[in-house]
């Protein structure tokens, strides 16, 4: 159930369909005087930069422990042990922020598909509310935005075939976020809701793109700020992330889930493994010798709102590919990769087979 200002959000009847209810829920959530100016708040802020060298923008050699989340991940933190989340390069992507009031762990994901909204969630609340739902959690959604007008996204009467054309992608995976708070049993207080509206701009050639598209999160106070970070911090193990972005869904061991990347108790990334076929060499070999604008039509949802370095981070992928074409390469005997923390960042453990003989994705 939600609650906005502390006060529980009401519904519309449990006879009405569930597409329907969400989509309402959303609309009115979104109109809500409390969310509105929380969203301009937010906005008014400006976008810290994060990089190896800064402190989470305080301009100081670097010494916050951090945790940086890739899309379709999830990481759930202990505040004693980490400092900051976060994640970027969301367009259609949603990042969704539950934290425990009382003990400030907190949980955050990059979600990419309703598909992976019920089991999520679930996910991210596991090491949330244990074996009680009586527990305050704080909610905040930053990500997605309009990338289809908004008089298609608040339609009716239209077909199921026509849905998701006329929705894009942001409006749905929305729609199924909500319509999943709303109706579990544990109380969200949803703090932050910068998404679709609220969460978009034109740019100079008058494209829809998102006004910001990534945060981090003090885990101490649960305070939110934009932020976008570079490559030395999207850390550990970058590419090997990145690909099973897109081997995930080859993959049954994920159907429906978020990708498992942060062992909470002992504060190490354990990159939970994913196979693929050699489909995706294939692919790899074909979309290598394509233009940048081609390779941003053929991979992206939204090729006018990506980063500049979006092509980059699909070649080097390939390249990854073509070299090792072969999950067991990556994950051999489907054990993870662990990384420990170390005073620089994060170094890869040696481990031996027999300690993850049980592990599976």
């Amino acid at each position: 159930m939600i609650f906005i200002d502390g006060v529980q959000f009401s519904t519309r009847s449990s006879h009405t369909q569930s597409h329907s209810q969400g989509s309402d829920t959303l609309t009115t959530l979104m109109e809500h005087p409390f969310l509105a100016s929380t969203s301009h708040s937010l906005k008014a802020m400006q976008e810290r930069k994060i990089s190896i060298t800064e402190d989470c923008g305080s301009q100081r050699p670097i010494q916050s422990r951090w945790v940086y989340i890739f899309q379709r991940e999830y990481a759930t933190v202990d505040p004693a042990l980490v400092d900051f989340v976060g994640t970027d390069e969301a367009t259609t992507c949603v990042g969704l922020v539950i934290r425990n009031r009382k003990n400030g762990m907190t949980s955050v994901a990059h979600i990419d598909s309703p598909n992976i909204v019920d089991i999520g969630i679930s996910q991210m609340l596991s090491l949330l509310v244990g074996h009680t739902s009586e527990i305050n959690l704080d909610v905040h959604l930053i990500g997605g935005f309009e990338d289809v007008p908004s008089k298609h996204a608040n339609g009716t009467n239209r077909s199921r075939r026509s849905h998701e054309k006329l929705d894009g992608y942001s409006y749905p995976l929305c729609t199924k976020i909500i319509e999943t708070l709303s109706r579990r049993q544990e109380t969200f207080h949803i703090q932050t809701l910068l998404i679709l509206g609220h969460n978009t701009k034109r740019d100079s050639e008058g494209n829809a793109c998102p006004i910001f598209s990534g945060f981090m999160i003090e885990t101490a106070t649960g305070s939110v700020v934009p932020a976008g970070f570079d490559r030395s911090t999207r850390c550990p193990d970058e590419i090997v992330r990145r690909i099973r972005i897109g081997a995930s869904q080859e993959d049954p061991a994920w159907d429906g889930k978020l990708l498992e990347t942060y062992d909470t108790r002992t504060d190490q990334f354990v990159i939970a493994p994913a196979s693929w076929t050699l489909y995706r060499l294939h692919m790899a070999l074909t979309l290598q010798h394509l233009s940048d604008a081609e390779i941003l039509l053929m991979c992206s949802t939204s090729p006018s709102a990506e980063g500049p370095d979006f092509v980059d981070h699909e070649r080097r992928q390939w390249d990854y590919l073509i070299k090792h074409p072969e999950w067991q390469y990556t994950f051999p005997m489907r054990q993870p990769r662990i990384f420990e923390r170390t005073a620089g960042g994060w170094k890869r453990c040696s481990v031996s087979p027999d300690d993850f003989r049980s592990t599976s994705g």
